[in-house]
This record gives structure tokens, C-alpha cells and sequence, in this order.
């Protein structure tokens, strides 16, 4: 499985963007996807996941209202929409796939990563 993350940039804060994380290979062995995020000199840490084949959703509570996970099975995408965002999110966010059950929130426990996707948010 090969995750291609795309979407990052700068916005200022309050303002909104659209990540995208798009899968090819085996994609019929992906359970659940996530999103992580890690910011300079700090651990990664988990920000959203959700089950390939529908279900709940999971958030991370410090973005809980403002971030929203879906995906779009035909396309073999799963998005993160990010509004309100504050200088605080500021991080490179990753796309992780997993292949067991569950939908986890350790990053540990997601078999595949993308690429990173560099996201700035100017106060």
C-alpha cells in the first residue's frame, strides 16, 4: 500500500484547508485510516482516523469541532478538513493506513505512512 499525502500550505489563522490522502497498491487490505501530525521537537500524534468501510470516527480532542476525517472509496482518498485552525496545528501531517481491525489512535499500530504534508498557520 503507497499513501500520498497532498494538500498543505500556509494559511492564516481562523482559515481552512483540505488535506488529501490518496492510496494505491492492495488498498482491499486497509481496515482504517489516520491522520498524525508532528510539529518541531515534539512526538507524533494522532489527530483523526476512520474505518475504510464506514463507522465511526475518532478525533483528538484538541481538534474535536473543527477537523473533520471522510474519505471517498472510488477514489481511494481520504481527506482532512481542517477550519478554524489556530498557529497551534501548525506541523507536518502524515496519512497512515492499517490493515488489522480496530481503529487505533497509537501510530505504532498503523502498518503504512504517507509522505508528510507541511502545514503553516500564521496569528
Amino acid at each position: 500500500v503507497q499513501l500520498q499525502a497532498s494538500g498543505g500550505g500556509l494559511v492564516q489563522a481562523g482559515g481552512s484547508l483540505r488535506l488529501s490522502c490518496a492510496l494505491s497498491g492492495r488498498t482491499f487490505s486497509v481496515n482504517a485510516m489516520g491522520w498524525f501530525r508532528q510539529a518541531p521537537g515534539k512526538e507524533r500524534e494522532f489527530v483523526a482516523a476512520i474505518p475504510w468501510s464506514g463507522g465511526s470516527t475518532i478525533y483528538a480532542d484538541s481538534v474535536k469541532g473543527r477537523f473533520t476525517i471522510f474519505r471517498d472509496n472510488a477514489r481511494n482518498t481520504v481527506y482532512l478538513q481542517m477550519n478554524s485552525l489556530k498557529p497551534e496545528d501548525t506541523a507536518v501531517y502524515f496519512c497512515a493506513a492499517r490493515q488489522g481491525p480496530l481503529v487505533p489512535r497509537r501510530a505504532n499500530e498503523y502498518n503504512y505512512w504517507g509522505q508528510g504534508t507541511q502545514v503553516t498557520v500564521s496569528s
